[in-house]
């Protein structure tokens, strides 16, 4: 696959950073509504009340999912059903991998364009959220973003295949029994 530097590990970075953010920002309001509660403190802990934390966890959490799925094209995790295809010749399957893929990439395209008509239009307004007063714009800003960054990888992933007839797949190990998992993690501690 072909791939610019800066971007190869993108999606990583910043669903770290969004998460390491929240699992921050819900920490410390935890810490300051357990505060709150305390007799003497609370006078202290009162005015860091953070009422917000919550609607900025929901704002986080659905710019990691948007950046999510756009790691899922990349690494080749999506759900698929592909078991029909895999079993055609070559050449058919080819085709309707390459037509499966040109499918994602226009509708991301399409998605992170009605995204960006959807920002520009509350861009327009005076809208801003409950809690934290941020504009709404900014919030959606996600969809436009997080879709072309997906289409951006459907064509990564497109040209890959068109050059090496592979697309990323990460495969699971089909278990006959499940037991087998058990059996097989004290086996490999056994030879270590």
């Amino acid at each position: 696959m072909f791939a610019l530097k800066p971007l190869d590990r993108l999606e990583e970075t910043l669903i770290g950073a969004l998460m390491a953010v929240a699992t921050a920002v819900i920490f410390a309001s935890v810490v300051i509504r357990s505060l709150c509660s305390v007799p003497y403190v609370q006078d202290l802990a009162i005015p860091f009340s953070m009422t917000w934390a919550q609607e900025l966890c929901i704002f986080l959490f659905v710019w990691m999912a948007k950046f999510g799925a756009a790691y899922g094209v990349r690494a080749g995790v999506h759900v698929g059903v592909d078991v029909l295809i895999n079993r055609l010749h070559p050449r058919p399957r080819k085709v309707l991998v390459t037509i499966g893929l040109a499918g994602g990439v226009l509708f991301t395209g399409v998605i992170g364009s009605l995204g960006a008509i959807l920002v520009w239009e509350i861009g327009q307004t005076d809208q801003v959220s409950e809690d934290m007063g941020v504009p709404m714009w900014i919030v959606y800003l996600c969809v436009p973003l997080g879709s072309y960054l997906m289409c951006f990888r459907f064509l990564q992933v497109v040209v890959s295949f068109v050059r090496t007839g592979k697309v990323p797949q990460r495969h699971m190990v089909p278990l006959e029994h499940p037991g087998e998992v058990a059996n097989a993690a004290g086996a490999g501690e056994e030879s270590a």
